[in-house]
């Protein structure tokens, strides 16, 4: 009997075939947002389907946002920069820490106080790390010890120059959203180059935002505006298949219409380190968001290290490529302790689910080591609802010698609705 939640993975000679894959989640959330934020209507077509993005609408909903959806098209009415009402009750964030975190950046300059809130795994979550530059910008936070529940006593905000201690996106766009509010110009300088979404989504809005190498400079004051906007497949999404086409022999697979940000595609070149054979071809620029065709095909796998400057800019990732791993060859990655602070310790449920397959896998302080000494039997693996881990446990699945029961498979529907049903088709 298979547990409520819980999928069964057949080992598979070959992965075959093309597909396009949700919109994406980063993406999405940003231009929700922001559209929220605008005067007048946006459209955003290709809006991601996952409970993660849904979850942001809810929230902006329960701050008087008229939101509708049509399949994948989502039409927000924008209240502009101060037409926000305050909520009747906590908004609650679900599993999503980018709605979390970019929603504390909106609240910080609203005149009214607001609870955040989210489920038994976003609370364990770090938020300090955005309470404290809003903090200096005049917000007024309480959180319980640094995490959620949140309070926001939101006002008129001072800019700030910031230099994130650790490099998020997330972090980074929560200062530059209340920046937008702000009397000033805001700015943020970062140690080593995150996710772009933020900046490109707020100059298609009509943002004042000026980029200049490491630093991203916001000045309050202007307003936002409706706008009709296209998002991409998402390519953390495309990963999994990519990976699991460049681990097994005889296996190719293209991602049409997939997002491909230079700032999001760090993966492919460790791929082709790795000795996938990877072309991808920018088609366009919609909302100024490149986007176009990836394919993957297996050659012998090598073994690669990640290093800690190519961390950021793969985290989402880092996971896949240790399924990767169990397949041939070998992958050491450090300088991602932040693996230890997403939905799970990604870090430790990785090794440890792994490791009850059969692989040859030890956890690092800020890391893992992943090699491919013997095939993988296969057995029952717990994901820890976290949908990556869901993901990741499935393409290791695929080269085991026998039938992979993943417990908390359900976990996809965060991200990627109906990734189970994809796989079965690429593997038929």
């Amino acid at each position: 009997m298979v547990l409520p939640g819980a999928l069964v993975v057949s080992p598979s000679r070959a992965i075959t075939g093309s597909l396009r894959v949700p919109g994406d989640k980063s993406i999405a959330h940003r231009y929700a947002l922001l559209a929220a934020m605008a005067a007048g209507r946006s459209v955003i077509r290709g809006f991601a389907p996952g409970a993660d993005c849904r979850s942001t609408l809810s929230c902006l909903e329960g701050l008087g946002t008229q939101i509708s959806r049509s399949g994948d098209v989502v039409t927000v009415i924008g209240r502009g920069s101060r037409g926000f009402s305050s909520p009747h009750a906590p908004l609650d964030a679900g599993n999503s820490g980018t709605t979390a975190r970019l929603l504390a950046g909106l609240l910080a300059g609203l005149p009214f106080t607001t609870t955040l809130t989210g489920d038994d795994s976003l609370r364990r979550r770090p938020m300090r790390r955005v309470i404290e530059p809003l903090s200096r910008m005049g917000a007024r936070v309480e959180s319980d010890g640094g995490r959620l529940p949140m309070t926001v006593r939101g006002g008129p905000l001072q800019a700030i120059a910031y230099v994130p201690e650790v490099p998020s996106a997330q972090v980074k766009s929560a200062v530059l959203v209340a920046g937008l509010n702000a009397t000033g110009t805001t700015r943020v300088t970062e140690r080593q180059p995150t996710r772009n979404h933020s900046e490109l989504a707020m100059r298609r809005f009509g943002a004042d935002i000026r980029i200049e190498g490491s630093a991203i400079e916001v000045t309050g004051g202007r307003q936002l505006a409706g706008a009709e906007v296209d998002v991409p497949g998402d390519f953390s999404s495309a990963a999994f298949w990519c990976v699991a086409a460049a681990s097994i022999p005889g296996s190719s697979v293209e991602v049409e219409r997939v997002g491909l940000n230079p700032s999001r595609t760090g993966l492919l070149a460790i791929l082709e380190r790795a000795g996938a054979d990877v072309t991808a071809l920018v088609e366009t620029t919609s909302s100024d968001e490149p986007a176009g065709r990836l394919r993957v095909a297996h050659r012998a796998l090598q073994p690669v290290v990640v290093s800690a400057d190519e961390v950021p800019g793969v985290i989402d990732e880092l996971p896949a490529l240790a399924a990767m791993a169990t397949h041939g060859g070998e992958i050491t990655v450090r300088g991602a302790g932040e693996l230890r602070v997403k939905e799970s310790d990604r870090i430790s449920a990785l090794v440890a689910g792994l490791r009850a397959l059969g692989a040859d896998a030890d956890e690092l302080p800020d890391g893992f080591h992943v090699r491919a000494t013997r095939p993988l039997k296969g057995g029952v693996v717990d994901a820890v609802g976290d949908h990556r881990l869901a993901m990741t446990f499935a393409v290791a699945a695929l080269g085991a010698t026998g039938t992979t029961t993943i417990l908390g498979a359900s976990a996809v529907d965060v991200s990627y609705p109906g990734f189970f049903e994809v796989l079965g088709s690429l593997t038929a």
